[in-house]
Order: C-alpha cells, then sequence, then structure tokens
C-alpha cells in the first residue's frame, strides 16, 4: 500500500472510531484550530510572517491530528501530556482527572 494510501485508511479507522468527528478527541480542537494555534493558517502559511520579518515559513507536513491512537489527538495535547511526564507530573494528572470524574460538585460549586 502506498503512504497516501495508508495515511488515508489511518484517517477514515479513526473517523469511524470517534463517530464521524475530525476533532481531537481531548480538546475537542479541529485541525484549522490546531494549526492556528500554532501561528498557520489552514493552508500552512504563517499567520504573523509579515508582523516578524519571516519568509517562506510555512507548515509543510499538515500532521496537527495524530489518526494513530484510539481516538484522534491533537499536537497541543500530545505536547501538553509530555510537558506534563517530563515533569514527572504523571500521578497529579491521574489524580486531577479522578476529582474532575468522581468531585465534580466540590470542583465547581
Amino acid at each position: 500500500m502506498s503512504d497516501i494510501t495508508t495515511e488515508f485508511r489511518r484517517w477514515f479507522e479513526a473517523l469511524d472510531r470517534s463517530g464521524g468527528k475530525d476533532r481531537c478527541y481531548l480538546c475537542r480542537r479541529a485541525p484549522a484550530e490546531v494549526k492556528n494555534f500554532f501561528g498557520f493558517d489552514e493552508d500552512g502559511q504563517a499567520t504573523e510572517a509579515a508582523t516578524f520579518g519571516l519568509e517562506d515559513v510555512t507548515l509543510e507536513k499538515s500532521d496537527v491530528l495524530s489518526y494513530r491512537s484510539l481516538r484522534p489527538i491533537c499536537a497541543v495535547c500530545q505536547l501538553n501530556l509530555e510537558g506534563i511526564m517530563a515533569l514527572g507530573e504523571g500521578a497529579v494528572l491521574l489524580e486531577v482527572l479522578r476529582e474532575m470524574r468522581e468531585e465534580r460538585d466540590r470542583l465547581w460549586p
């Protein structure tokens, strides 16, 4: 199978798993919103290039969502998780998730 065929297959399979939603499972950002977060428009052009005097800055490969997981995950959430883990805060993250699940009324009075 060609690379493009493999990527499309992964994309369609991920969309099937996520109920047809092309958004990050965690933050719900669409691909265009992820690109915007990193300072690029939907076509991969830097949105502030003129302001900062940048030339020929483009987002060549538009893989801002990974479709290889059980659900689509965006690059922003991946970087956030890597930062949390690099700080040794994995256990804290799990505790925060537990609080969100089990103590909603205390967190949001």
